[in-house]
């Protein structure tokens, strides 16, 4: 799909293709964040089920990062060897179906392989329809990548609200993650169809099937990581933080979190107009001024009003950046996969160590500590947004592609 030379722009595609291409593209997004959320709701089910203790999930759910982080820089080569649209198609398909593994498994030491199977095809299946996407952006000239990672978000909001009526009703989940994965790997069939069909040259080399992210990929994703750990932070600890430091009653607590998922899945659905009239490095750094005040304000909250108002900020400022960091690293260099992997393997590290370092700092001194320090990293987004600043696009065009692929969408 990317390759690592600079070959001649193809035809351009209709318009009516592009669109296409779009909302096919949005389907997709739709559909692998509908697997985490329905997953997501699922997991005290499996607890019980394995009859693990709070450690042994734990280490379970290290997991999927783990297989995510190991797997994603093939989705390249796949990309590569089966053109883009064949290769999305079988990985979002592995990924829709691996949401029936963690409920088949009996107990830890089969849950864990089946959380690092989940995590590897999750991941692949990231790396591929974000190239992609990438790539329509291009040829559309506007921006989408915010709007189709709201579509991720917006499909994690529905698989949670399927999972919570299923887990509500007692449904067992080896019943309702097997008909999800079902009805899910159906649709993602379906909605690849209308991806771009893009394809390597024949004289290009395959990308390496294990390699180091390129440099501009770790600069990169050192913004990713900044915003990924305040998102991560935000939706494991702000539930925790208005019960225990404000003495919030449960109900309330627990809206705190949905209501940052939410501001953040509008925020993102909504971003794409920003981002086309001020650019990403403006939208960037005013988001990290508004992420900044959010924490401020949680840090400062006495009542739960203020610090909800903190939250919503908090997942207003950094909607944007992961996907604004994904298109950047797609035009960092000669080999875009490689560097979208790169920036997506940081960015799962960091999901990963925010909830357990947000705890280990509470635990040494308090929550409000612990936030100081999301509210740094939120900083560090009004610092560092220069580097999304998008080159010129001839000068990075590196994606080959048959001069029909969009046509025969």
């Amino acid at each position: 799909m990317v390759g690592n030379g600079v070959p001649d722009a193809p035809t351009p595609p209709p318009a009516n293709g592009l669109r296409r291409a779009r909302w096919a593209l949005a389907l997709v997004f739709l559909i692998h964040g509908s697997v985490t959320g329905n997953f997501a709701t699922r997991v005290p089910w499996i607890q019980d089920h394995t009859a693990l203790t709070p450690g042994q999930l734990g280490l379970a759910l290290a997991f999927p990062a783990i297989g995510a982080s190991l797997a994603m820089p093939l989705a390249g080569r796949i990309s590569h060897r089966l053109g883009a649209r064949t290769a999305l198609r079988v990985l979002l398909a592995l990924w829709t179906l691996a949401l029936a593994l963690p409920a088949l498994s009996p107990g830890l030491y089969v849950l864990c392989p089946a959380l690092l199977v989940y995590g590897a095809t999750s991941g692949m299946a990231d790396v591929a329809m974000n190239a992609l996407g990438v790539e329509t952006e291009d040829r559309l000239g506007r921006p989408i990548m915010s709007g189709l990672h709201g579509m991720w978000s917006t499909g994690a909001l529905l698989g949670s609200a399927a999972g919570t009526v299923a887990a509500h009703a007692g449904t067992d989940a080896r019943l309702h993650l097997g008909g999800a994965a079902l009805l899910l790997t159906l649709l993602g069939a379906a909605a690849c169809q209308g991806v771009p069909d893009l394809r390597s040259a024949p004289e290009e080399h395959p990308p390496p099937r294990f390699a180091l992210p390129p440099k501009s990929a770790l600069i990169i994703g050192a913004i990713g990581f900044c915003a990924v750990f305040a998102e991560g932070a935000s939706l494991d600890w702000s539930a925790v933080y208005l019960r225990d430091r404000l003495g919030t009653d449960a109900g309330l607590a627990a809206a705190s979190t949905t209501a940052f998922a939410c501001t953040m899945a509008v925020a993102r659905l909504a971003g794409d107009k920003v981002v086309a009239r001020y650019g990403a490095v403006r939208t960037v750094r005013v988001g990290g001024v508004l992420a900044t005040a959010g924490g401020l304000l949680i840090m400062a909250a006495r009542h739960p009003a203020p610090a909800m108002a903190g939250f919503a900020l908090m997942g207003l400022g950094i909607a944007v950046v992961v996907p604004l960091a994904f298109a950047a690293a797609a035009r960092s260099g000669p080999a875009p996969s490689q560097a979208i992997a790169g920036v997506a393997t940081i960015t799962y590290t960091s999901g990963l160590i925010a909830p357990s370092a947000i705890g280990g700092i509470a635990q040494a001194s308090s929550l409000t500590i612990s936030f100081a320090l999301v509210t740094t990293l939120a900083a560090g987004l009004v610092a560092g947004a220069r580097v999304l600043r998008v080159p010129g696009r001839a000068a990075h065009k590196t994606v080959a592609a048959t001069a029909t692929d969009l046509e025969r969408s």
